[in-house]
């Protein structure tokens, strides 16, 4: 038994609109919208009662997607986190730029959190982490040719 492929990633969101610009901002296109209820939701995700509303973002090349998840029921009533880069558990997500300073110049003018300025790392890539809504962490690089 071998695992194919990644199909896709999750992001919990108290703010579906907010989030989903965010990434429309940075490139990615919406493959879908749509909300879901019922038992069956409830016995995949292990809730009562559970309700969400979707939207699925790929990026340009159609070779990864998001998908963003606001619970409408039961919602988690909890403060966003804002979790640091060390801390345990998936992180970040990774996204391979062609113009790492004219985005993240456009990050900051929108007030985005940057964790740093463009750092290069060796002669492969410029890296930058950014924290977008509800403390999601990104990675952007560059390649180096």
């Amino acid at each position: 038994m071998k695992i194919k492929r990644m199909d896709h990633v999750s992001i919990n969101v108290n703010d579906l609109s907010a989030a989903k610009a965010f990434f429309l901002d940075l490139g990615l296109e919406v493959q879908g919208e749509w909300e879901a209820e019922g038992e069956w939701l409830g016995r995949i995700v292990g809730l009562t009662d559970a309700k969400t509303s979707c939207v699925a973002l790929r990026t340009p090349d159609g070779q990864v997607w998001i998908e963003l998840v606001k619970y409408i029921s039961p919602s988690d009533e909890r403060e966003i986190q804002k979790p640091l880069a060390n801390t345990l558990g998936i992180r970040h997500l990774a996204f391979v730029v062609d113009d790492i300073e004219a985005i993240v110049a456009e990050l900051k003018k929108k007030g985005t959190e940057i964790f740093s300025e463009i750092y290069q790392y060796e002669e492969s890539y410029k890296l930058c982490y950014v924290r977008g809504p509800e403390g999601i962490i990104l990675e952007l690089a560059e390649r180096i040719n």
